[in-house]
């Protein structure tokens, strides 16, 4: 899922690892408003793409928002928030597709969960409505779960329940999905519904912790070559340019 953030990924994750949520913060905004500004090479953000890179920009919104939120920021991470929203309903100009637009509906209701906005469950619904709005439209959902918008979608969610989760996956695709893609719409319309009941508390869960784990790269289990400084776990993520402790997410070092 590679788009232009101008390496501001990388030193949000590495400012997580230093549980440095601010820095974190700064930085996940400044990716987000590098892929906005050009998604991928020569790619404009306001062209239509079936693949919906552009919307990787309001993923990093959102976790920024997060990171805000959990270094005792509430303003900024609200800010984050109403731009998250703003930017949501502005890309669904160019990004056409009925699914697509139900999608950004979602990442709104999303936004509005990290900034600590009002009407989060009136998001969560109006996006569960469009997608079952849209199902005659899909082929494939399962194809369209996987592209980059929805992976977006996914990410700050499955980012946070791993931050209550010693660092495993907590949120499985099955979790976030229907159990028919037959049912295209409601297959998808599941995403919202879950995120409904799960989101709001896995925030103020991370927030109570003052912990959001880094995002889940390559992981390796015991090694012999890694030991965490902090917790003493040799279990490894590598993520962008760091190589962190699956458990508790500092950098740890080779032995």
């Amino acid at each position: 899922m590679h788009t232009n953030d101008g390496g501001h990924v990388a030193t949000a994750v590495a400012a997580l690892s230093a549980r440095s949520y601010e820095l974190a913060g700064d930085e996940y905004s400044r990716a987000a408003w590098r892929v906005l500004a050009e998604p991928r090479d020569s790619q404009s953000p306001f062209a239509a793409d079936e693949r919906g890179y552009v919307g990787v920009a309001v993923q990093y919104l959102v976790t920024s928002a997060i990171c805000y939120r959990i270094a005792g920021h509430d303003s900024r991470a609200t800010h984050r928030g109403v731009e998250g929203v703003a930017v949501a309903r502005d890309l669904q100009h160019a990004l056409s597709q009925p699914v697509q637009q139900a999608c950004l509906d979602e990442l709104v209701a999303d936004c509005r969960v990290a900034g600590g906005l009002d009407g989060v469950a009136a998001a969560y619904e109006t996006a569960a409505d469009a997608y079952r709005a849209a199902s005659d439209s899909i082929e494939s959902p399962q194809a369209v779960a996987t592209t980059p918008l929805f992976e977006a979608a996914a990410t700050p969610i499955k980012q946070l329940a791993r931050s209550l989760a010693d660092g495993e996956i907590a949120i499985k695709w099955e979790d976030l999905h229907g159990s028919d893609p037959a049912a295209a719409g409601d297959f998808l319309a599941h995403r919202p519904r879950y995120k409904h009941q799960r989101f709001q508390g896995l925030l103020q869960g991370a927030i109570d912790e003052g912990f959001l784990a880094a995002p889940r790269g390559t992981t390796e289990y015991a090694t012999d070559h890694h030991r965490c400084p902090g917790c003493g776990s040799t279990d490894v993520n590598w993520f962008a340019d760091s190589v962190l402790c699956l458990r508790c997410s500092r950098s740890t070092e080779p032995v």
